[in-house]
């Protein structure tokens, strides 16, 4: 079994990744950087979004070849972590939310063209993904159980919200979004979440509240404590991961929903 993990904001290396070798992956839609080596007794494939020093910001990471680059090496599965900003006030700061829904209307890449592994009219596998929960349930489940073990608070449930970055949003977006029900933003995870079902690799993803949205509460959160939170964010995804991973030997990672297809 072979593992891939995203990671984001604040974790561009996993802790204890025996045998780590960085190498470039070539896709269709570029190239990528993707470690391998053994994390938590199992064989891992790790991409980091924003790579060591943050380079990239959110509106540079290359999702296709990203998701393209593990699937061609053989993940099994992908999870993926975030640092979000709580848009539901009951949500603690420095907490855990396992995703089970996303918001992604908008559905498109950084470059403003659409979110989708079926680029050109004819390819081969074409199909329209359906589903009802877009999340591995075979995954949350074990990242549930992972930060339970590691004595972590963490949500079962809540609805991811894909917002466009660099920026943080408005009061007014911000409020847009809490009244569809999203639970926490970040500016990451919807094109992953799309493109892994597409590629049918059951796909997970944990957040660490970092923030307060803008507007959720009468005082906005510190930048201190938002830096303060992203730092120590690392810590608590390693220990979930830790836990979790080994997990999913036993865990079902039936690829998500179907696929209309057209050949």
């Amino acid at each position: 079994m072979r593992i891939g993990i995203i990671t984001g904001s604040g974790t561009y290396a996993l802790p204890d990744f025996d045998g780590a070798t960085p190498r470039e992956v070539a896709t269709e839609w570029g190239s990528t950087t993707v470690t391998e080596g053994r994390f938590a007794g199992l064989d891992v494939l790790h991409v980091s979004r924003h790579l060591p020093g943050h380079p990239r910001l959110s509106h540079q990471v290359t999702h296709q070849a990203n998701i393209a680059a593990l699937r061609d090496l053989g993940a099994d599965a992908i999870v993926a972590v975030t640092v979000c900003g709580a848009v539901d006030p009951t949500v603690p700061l420095g907490s855990l939310i396992v995703f089970d829904d996303l918001h992604f209307l908008v559905n498109r890449l950084p470059d403003g063209s659409i979110c989708t592994l079926h680029t050109e009219p004819g390819r081969s596998g074409r199909a329209h993904w359906v589903f009802e929960s877009p999340f591995s349930a075979g995954i949350r489940g074990a990242l549930l159980e992972g930060a339970a073990e590691a004595g972590l608070t963490a949500r079962d449930g809540g609805c991811y919200g894909h917002v466009d970055g660099p920026r943080f949003n408005t009061k007014a977006e911000i409020r847009s979004l809490a009244a569809v029900g999203v639970t926490a933003v970040s500016q990451t995870a919807g094109p992953e979440t799309v493109l892994c079902g597409e590629a049918e690799i059951p796909f997970g993803l944990i957040g660490y509240a970092t923030d307060y949205a803008n507007g959720v509460m009468d005082e906005p959160t510190p930048v201190e404590t938002l830096v303060r939170l992203v730092d120590e964010s690392a810590g608590s995804f390693a220990q979930v991961l830790t836990a979790a991973l080994p997990k999913l030997a036993a865990a079902d990672l039936t690829p998500v929903g179907s696929h209309f297809r057209f050949d």
